[in-house]
């Protein structure tokens, strides 16, 4: 199972005299995202990546897609035809897209470049898998919230895989995906034991 995340992107879009247009935006580390508010009786639950968490990803040039929504039916740009790029910086992920005048007239890049400057989309969320355990021991972590500013439980991904980043109007966890997360504190006061028993269900 894929997961994804979101941030506010600060995205940038301009359009070239050529009929093309270079998207601009970047995805903060230590921004943390809620992905849960606890509902009337649950601890609410959220996420955050830690600086270079997807580091592999861009050294190793790695195919990533940007899309529209996660569909991979919506493409906008990607690393393999040469019109995606990825930046690793201590900040943030930071990507810089070509939009080829040849899709500009597609639809659904029509209708998500119009969104996006009227300020519908706000957003990036990546599409990522966690690295197997046996290769990554500590690519993720879970801790409680520090009480002086709520009582959350927080998930903070060390490192991960990257396959696409998406344009999105909000953030939008399905039940089952956030679920897919392990937010347990764990046995012995290890609050990764739970995390691990969890992600092991789903890993491939």
């Amino acid at each position: 199972m894929m997961l994804t995340g979101f941030a506010h992107g600060g995205l940038e879009l301009r359009r070239k005299p050529d009929g093309s247009a270079r998207l601009q935006g970047r995805f903060p580390y230590n921004s943390r995202a809620v992905l849960s508010d606890g509902g009337r009786t649950g601890r609410p639950r959220k996420e955050q990546f830690a600086p270079g968490a997807f580091r592999h990803s861009v050294e190793t040039e790695q195919e990533v897609h940007l899309l529209v929504g996660h569909s991979y039916d919506r493409p906008l740009a990607s690393r393999g035809a040469g019109s995606l790029i990825l930046e690793d910086t201590p900040a943030a992920l930071v990507f810089n897209a070509n939009i080829a005048a040849e899709i500009m007239d597609v639809s659904y890049v029509r209708d998500a470049l119009s969104a996006l400057s009227a300020g519908l989309i706000v957003g990036i969320s990546p599409g990522f898998r966690i690295p197997p355990q046996q290769t990554v021991p500590n690519a993720e972590s879970v801790e409680e919230e520090d009480p002086s500013e709520g009582r959350a439980m927080i998930r903070t991904i060390h490192e991960a895989i990257l396959f696409e980043l998406s344009l999105v109007a909000r953030p939008a966890y399905s039940e089952t995906e956030v679920e897919a997360r392990n937010w347990d504190a764990g046995t012995g006061g290890d609050p990764c034991n739970g995390l691990h028993r969890t992600l092991n269900r789903w890993r491939a």
